[in-house]
């Protein structure tokens, strides 16, 4: 399969970093402009800076119904804009505002307050989380946890909470699905929160540098400063977490009895409807086993252990159950037992049906709709490179296209009743469309096209197609980029972009089929651009991804380099001018292939690499490792260390000087191996940066990046 995009260069202007990089100052004029909606029951509503409008589903026309000019003078609220305001009552003309400084239920209709609360009493809180149920306030501030009720009463529900025991956040370094640790239930009179203890867990030493400008107050230090991070390493001693539950009307916590937390994972948490059950799945720490429990929150005992499932490799769960609204006694479950992800209907005693099945993955769960009894989804059943919506009757499995054409990358947002569906789309060659949808009868209108934003500049030509992996068998896709003005009897220096790893990919069949800013700004420069997603890469299923088991790199490189043999079958690639790129774990894979197949690549940059998985966190790693006393070979195998003394070609390492995910420890040990063994890579490092360079020095970053392939592949 092969596709193409081309562009023709004229009296045009010319791509740059500051166009195409996202920290850069015409960035937001050259990404896709969209429409911000929302529903209010099933009135769907486009939300401006200024102005809020309701849009007719048959003719998408649109009714002003306020301005924020207008809502802040009804108000006494200081709005900035409409991106965030909610509509929590179908039918009812109110509105949820926040402001920073109070949160107000306003009806806009009868210009009345019906509700306000002060938030600002949590100003400079790491997380808070508020219910519009109960209006009340969880947040965490100065590591202790606290409860505003709706009455503004502040309750501190904890005192002992510190850098070593954490109260209400992310826990499980964010794996397993996990983004934040605030649970309220249902009705909100209840809050689930994590609490982490990681006394036992070692300190990784970051440094902090004092900004240039900074000038010290009398007596005050000028030296770098000691900001550690719990960061507990693969084989190392993990944090121990529990759930605790407070009860706004009692005023108590109780604590769910889980047993002994030592080496196990708690995630996907969810009330159920009676706004008493907690339902949570719990892991083991060779990630081989995990549990759907039940509590009663509270008693804190458990109730029943309703789902096990167990894989010689790992298990992954990453989705909360989620009740049916017609039928509060069933949920859905989500399992990639069968090889795929897929929904499966589950009662408090056992599986009732599969819902969805085949070789394609449910990527999103959007929602219900009760009166027919169906479930809609976003997954890559028509293609694996695309994501398409679809409605799933529950009774029969049938499933239903809905979104408009049937190709390209859709997500979808549903009304209350399920009857109406937004498709915000685009396709390789369209860079985004909005249609409501009637998911009863399938009928689409145009809501809103954006235009090209790109028109007036030069733009590089895009082809897709695959190749086989290096089993033989297996569809691998790429993503080409070719240069301005391309001509195929010239031979073009071939930059390979890599990411790799597990949960990414980098082609699928958006806008220049999800083509990264920097590799059109190389195509510019007469650079030829390839991008191959291999296997282990996600959205192709179990034995797509868990080939790379116990031995992260190896496949991935065999099918990297069956791109490379694809590349050097083309006349129109100069094989003597090969260069590779990548960050995090493509800076891996960048290390990895230029010190393996040091005689193919003459040039890379990698990014934040890891370097040797022994020195990566203990969630991450030892899923796809196990831990390094249980599989020595593969870490020592998958060492980038040993083969420092192979590099020939230019290298050069970027890193965050602060990184808290693929900590500095790797980098300055892959200089200190190559110090040892004679070899010359180059070396950049940003001060107090995390992993990624934020605001414009990622456009300086960029800058970096390409002048390193201008210099040494051209």
């Amino acid at each position: 399969m092969v596709a193409a995009l081309t562009g023709h260069a004229q009296e045009l202007k010319s791509l740059t970093l500051e166009d195409l990089n996202f920290g850069g100052t015409n960035y937001h004029n050259m990404v896709p402009k969209t429409r911000y909606t929302t529903w209010w029951g099933d009135e769907l509503v486009h939300l401006d800076t200024e102005d809020c409008f309701v849009v007719n589903k048959t003719t998408a026309k649109e009714r002003k119904l306020f301005t924020l000019s207008e809502l802040n003078k009804w108000s006494g609220m200081t709005l900035r804009h409409l991106y965030d305001i909610s509509f929590p009552e179908t039918r009812k003309p109110l509105v949820w505002l926040n402001d920073g400084k109070q949160c107000m239920l306003f009806n806009w209709k009868h210009k009345k307050v019906l509700w306000k609360g002060d938030v600002s009493i949590a100003k400079g809180a790491e997380v808070q989380d508020f219910n519009t149920v109960s209006k009340a306030l969880a947040y965490v501030k100065d590591h202790q946890l606290h409860v505003v009720d709706a009455h503004g009463n502040d309750h501190q529900v904890t005192t002992d909470g510190s850098r070593e025991l954490v109260y209400g956040q992310s826990v499980h370094r964010n794996e397993f699905g996990i983004t934040g640790g605030l649970f309220w239930s249902n009705d909100g009179t209840r809050l689930a929160f994590y609490r982490m203890d990681q006394n036992m867990v070692s300190d990784y030493p970051q440094v902090n540098i004092p900004e240039l400008d900074w000038k010290p107050a009398k007596g005050e230090s000028r030296i770098a400063t000691f900001e550690p991070d719990k960061y507990p390493m693969a084989g190392e001693t993990s944090h121990k977490v529990t759930v605790g539950i407070y009860d706004l009307t009692t005023g108590k916590i109780t604590y769910l009895a889980t047993g002994d937390p030592t080496d196990r994972y708690f995630t996907n948490v969810s009330w159920g409807p009676d706004n008493q059950t907690l339902y949570m799945f719990e892991l083991n720490r060779d990630q081989n086993e995990c549990r759907l429990m039940s509590y009663d929150t509270t008693t804190g005992k458990p109730m029943a252990e309703i789902y096990r499932e167990t894989d010689a490799k790992y298990v992954e769960p990453l989705h909360p159950i989620t009740f049916l609204p017609w039928d509060k006694s069933k949920f859905v479950l989500w399992s990639q037992r069968d090889g795929y992800m897929h929904l499966y209907l589950y009662n408090k005693v056992g599986e009732v049906r599969q819902l969805t099945k085949g070789p394609w993955m449910v990527m999103k769960l959007l929602g219900f709709d009760a009166k027919h009894k169906r479930i809609f989804i976003e997954s890559n059943t028509c293609n694996p490179i695309q994501k398409n919506i679809f409605a799933v009757d529950t009774e029969t499995s049938k499933q239903t296209l809905l979104d408009v054409n049937g190709q390209g990358w859709h997500t979808g947002s549903l009304s209350e009743s399920g009857l109406y569906l937004v498709d915000n789309y685009q396709t390789p060659d369209i860079p985004r469309n909005i249609a409501i949808v009637n998911t009863k009868n399938g009928k689409a209108i145009s809501y809103f096209k954006a235009p090209n934003p790109w028109q007036g500049y030069t733009v590089p030509g895009y082809e897709c197609g695959t190749i086989k992996a290096a089993d033989g068998t297996t569809d691998l896709y790429y993503r080409m980029v070719k240069p301005l003005n391309f001509d195929p009897n010239k031979k073009y220096p071939t930059i390979i972009y890599v990411y790799g790893g597990p949960h990414a990919h980098n082609v699928d069949a958006r806008w220049h089929y999800c083509s990264r800013g920097w590799e059109a700004f190389m195509a510019e420069k007469g650079y030829l651009l390839f991008i191959l997603d291999n296997r282990g890469s996600e959205h192709r299923g179990k034995d797509f991804e868990q080939v790379t088991f116990r031995r992260l790199g190896e496949e991935e490189m065999k099918d990297q380099m069956e791109g490379v043999k694809f590349l050097k079958s083309l006349p129109y690639v100069d094989a003597d001018k090969l260069g590779i790129h990548g960050w995090s774990f493509g800076g891996f894979m960048t290390i990895n292939l230029m010190t393996t197949y040091p005689d193919v690549f003459k040039v890379g940059v990698a990014g934040g690499p890891v370097v040797d998985w022994k020195w990566y966190e203990v969630m991450y790693g030892e899923r796809y490792m196990d831990t390094p006393q249980a599989n020595p070979e593969g870490y020592a195998t998958c060492s980038l260390l040993p083969k420092a003394k192979n590099l020939k070609g230019r290298l050069e390492i970027i890193i965050g000087l602060n990184d808290p995910v693929v900590v500095p420890q790797h980098a300055f040990s892959f200089l200190k191996a190559c110090i040892a063994a004679g070899t010359q890579p180059d070396f950049f490092v940003y001060p107090g940066e995390p992993h990624n360079m934020r605001g414009h020095q990622s456009v300086h970053l960029h800058e970096r990046i390409s002048q390193y392939f201008f210099d040494y592949l051209k």
